[in-house]
Parts: C-alpha cells; structure tokens; sequence
C-alpha cells in the first residue's frame, strides 16, 4: 500500500466496513434491548395486575393473606423464568445462524474422495509414474482443457523435466500426482496402482514437493524442515540443511536451528525460504520428487550450491522437475515439451534443439538473453 501510495484510499475502505459492522451491532443491540424491555414490561404488568385483583379479594374476605403471598412467590418465579427466556433467546437466535454456516460446511462433500476400499501401496515405493490420455479441465474454467489426451510414463528412478509456455499444464501434472484434483477422463497410476484407488494421504506421503513458492510456517527453523518428518532427530535436519546450502544461514542466526522465522517465515529472504523447502523435501526421503523451479529464488553461488545437494538427492529417485530456466535442466536425459496440455515433443535438449520446433524457440530466446547479459 505503501508503495503504490495508497494508504489514504485503503483506510476509507477500511473504516467504512468498520462503521457498517458498528452500525450492525448497535441495531442488533437495540433489537435484543427493546425485547427484553417488551418481555420484562409485559410480565411485570401481569404480576401488577395479580397483586391488584389479589388484593380486592383479600379485602373482600375472598382470598386469604397466605394464599395472595403464595401465588405472589409463583409470579416472581414466572417473572424471572420469563425475563431469562428472553435473554435465552438472542443467543439462540446468533446460535442458530452459527450452526447454519457450520453445517454447509460440514455438508460439502471433497472432490476428491478417499476410496471406501483403498489399495496399499508396493513397499518400499518405487516412485514409477503413468499418465495415460489424462483429460482434465479445472472447475472454474470448464471451457478450457488444462490437460488434453496427456500421456507420460515416467519409469521409477528417472529424472525428467517439464517444460513449455505458461498455461501449458505443467503444474497441473503436479496437482493431479497429489491428487488435489481429479481427472475427467483417462488415468493416472503410480507405481502400478491408479491412484483413484489410492487413499490420497498414503499416496502423498510417498511424494515430496519443492513448490516456486514455498509455504514456511511460523515457528522455529527445525519444525519447518522436520515438517514432512516430524519423527527425525537434530542431526538428521542438520544434514538435510548442509545438502540443501542452508546450514550456513541457519547456524549465523542467534538461536540456530531454534530460531523463530515468524508467519510465512518473513524474516528470510526468498532464497532462505526455498533453502529451507528443499531441506525439507530432502528430509522427507520419499520415491518421487516434485520439483517446481526449485532453484528460482538463488543467487548463482547458492544454485550451484543447491543443485550439488539436489543431484545426490535425485539419484536413485524418480524426479519430475518444472523448469522456465532451461540452464538448469540440460544435463537431463529427459525433457518433456508441453504446451496446450499436451506433449509436442520429447527427448534430450541437444536432441530437441536439433529437432527445432518450440524447445529449441524457448532455448534460443533463454540464452540469447543470457548471452546479452553477460
């Protein structure tokens, strides 16, 4: 806000819905105030209009003393019953609205459902991936085809790298892997066993994922690293912070690994921050790697830092990697070239260069630039 000078404009915004939400709760103040009042005032009229009649009759010889006081001691007790039911009432009424929003909320039913039968994954997890003519399109654009007929098979323990435009469905193959979406058409099987049949929490714990932008928890630096593996010892995430060139950071700050990085972790830096996911990747020790530009927020010592770290972590391990930075991907025997949800080309980068086509545009652009700026 600041930077864009708009601090005058969001305080107005601000301080309207502040006042509409003041206004609001006056009303339903008055509202509540007025019926207690109205209660109050229509019981106590009754217990008046007893006394009164009551009282004729006492003098008429009617009623005795005792029974007017008697029949008094009820009132009272009906008086208070009654001004009590009246409060009762408004937290009802804010109750029932509650439990309203609640049970929508409970009534919702996930996309993507765990199986009433689920099928146990092969152990130990090999990591081997298939997509076979994957149709998937995302709830809020039914129009367009994020996948369209998208086949890969991915054998366990190789490295492969997606690359092509952006909206090319590379980072949809990732949400469909963790199945936080559902296909609609076609199938998806990791290590021999479709994954619609997989309990999606067994099949995530096989999978672990470096995201562009890494989600860091406030907390100490060692929870975020032992986040996928809660169970590992000090010595276990110290290695995994070495591997991942974040030891040296990590060891200057004034508590070490106990130091407390705040919401979002906003007292790192961007390439703290990705540090501390591959850490965290490499820590978790699963069968298949998501990498989505792991390598994005670094400076150029620390990339070559982290992908030393990167490389022992991939070997013997299936590995799919999103890449728009085609340098860090060329020493891979495989590329995959998407681009409208589907897969135009495939092989090595000199093979895919020599072929032309949209790998080798992308290759020319990327380090032409380079070039330039060296």
């Amino acid at each position: 806000m600041q930077a864009f000078t708009r601090e005058g404009t969001e305080r107005t915004v601000f301080g309207k819905t502040v006042e509409s939400s003041f206004r609001i709760a006056i009303d339903r103040t008055r509202a509540r105030a007025i019926m207690t009042t109205v209660v109050m005032a229509a019981v106590a009229s009754c217990v008046v209009g007893v006394f009164w009649v009551g009282a004729h009759d006492v003098a008429a010889h009617q009623m005795t003393v005792g029974m007017l006081t008697q029949f008094a001691g009820y009132a009272i007790i009906f008086v208070t019953g009654m001004g009590s039911l009246s409060e009762t009432y408004g937290d009802l009424q804010r109750a029932a609205g509650a439990s309203e929003r609640l049970m929508e909320l409970l009534s919702v039913e996930p996309a993507v459902a765990v199986p009433a039968h689920p099928t146990a994954l092969p152990s130990p997890g090999r990591g081997a991936v298939e997509f076979r003519d994957v149709t998937f399109r995302y709830p809020t654009r039914l129009e367009h085809a994020a996948l369209n007929g998208f086949s890969l098979k991915i054998e366990a323990g190789e490295a492969v790298a997606l690359v092509g435009p952006s909206g090319a469905g590379k980072s949809t193959v990732f949400q469909l892997l963790l199945r936080f979406f559902a296909a609609q058409s076609g199938s998806i099987s990791f290590d021999g066993v479709d994954v619609a049949d997989i309990d999606p929490t067994d099949l995530r714990r096989h999978i672990a994922l470096v995201a562009q932008d890494p989600v860091i928890f406030s907390g100490s630096i060692l929870d975020n690293i032992r986040y996928g593996r809660p169970d590992a010892t000090l010595d276990e995430a110290r290695e995994a912070a070495r591997a991942a060139a974040a030891s040296e950071f990590i060891e200057a700050l004034p508590k070490g690994y106990e130091t407390q990085i705040g919401e979002r972790g906003v007292t790192l830096s961007g390439g703290q921050r990705q540090r501390l996911a591959i850490a965290r990747a490499m820590l978790r020790n699963a069968p298949l790697l998501l990498l989505d530009e792991a390598t994005s927020a670094l400076d150029s010592e620390n990339e070559r830092l982290v992908q030393t770290g990167l490389n022992n972590l991939m070997r013997g391990r299936t590995t799919i990697v999103i890449a728009h930075r085609l340098a860090t991907i060329q020493r891979l025997a495989r590329i995959v070239v998407m681009d409208q949800g589907r897969i135009v080309a495939d092989g090595s980068h000199a093979e895919l260069v020599a072929d032309g086509g949209l790998y080798a545009r992308l290759a020319s652009l990327q380090f032409s630039d380079m070039a330039l700026a060296g």
